[in-house]
């Protein structure tokens, strides 16, 4: 074997070792890169916003508790004909009807609190202890209320709101269920934890 041979054979081997270490330098350079567009758990908690997709929430529905926006549960409703028409039902019962108390953004200050009427985005956390109170969508009475219209219940306490996340009045929770901000990115993707146009 001539001593060219063996220099050749030699830079093809030390030419391919060198792509191959070349190649998964790259490789371990890119994935942490590319890990870094998405937002940690760390991101998520400080209050990274979160996309639902509400494709498939059917009327009387609800979504939720789906994963934590700054660690706390999130509820999103798809409220029926039915609920939207009794919401108003029993405005007397609530606490604060017209949501004159800062528990949600400007463009849900409203009877259905919300940018869509059959969407309602809230935290689903008891205003009282942090519990979560349960959806109780039934328009019946129940056995905590007997003229029940539909809302959410807080067994551990006995607070109660409406399908609007409207606290009644007498029970523990001193305020209503507080609404996130939101948007709509299509008719079917609600981005939960910042305003349009907001970054």
């Amino acid at each position: 074997m001539s001593e060219s041979s063996v220099n050749s054979e030699r830079r093809n081997f030390l030419l391919g070792a060198t792509a191959v270490v070349g190649a998964g330098g790259v490789a371990g350079l890119a994935v942490p890169f590319l890990g870094s567009w998405n937002p940690s758990a760390k991101a998520l908690a400080a209050g990274a916003p979160i996309k639902v997709d509400i494709s498939r929430l059917e009327p009387g529905e609800i979504l939720g508790p789906i994963p934590a926006w700054r660690d706390k549960p999130i509820f999103v409703i798809r409220r029926s004909e039915a609920m939207l028409a009794r919401l108003n039902e029993k405005r007397e019962r609530l606490a604060d009807p017209q949501s004159e108390r800062e528990q949600q953004p400007s463009y849900a200050k409203n009877e259905t609190r919300s940018i869509r009427p059959d969407i309602a985005v809230l935290v689903g956390l008891c205003t009282h202890l942090s519990c979560s109170p349960k959806f109780r969508p039934a328009i019946t009475p129940q056995s905590f209320d007997p003229e029940w219209v539909g809302g959410f219940y807080c067994p551990c306490h006995g607070s109660k709101f409406d399908l609007a996340g409207r606290v009644y009045q007498g029970v523990p929770a001193p305020s209503n269920l507080e609404v996130p901000p939101h948007y709509y990115e299509t008719d079917n993707v609600v981005v939960i934890g910042e305003d349009e146009g907001v970054a």
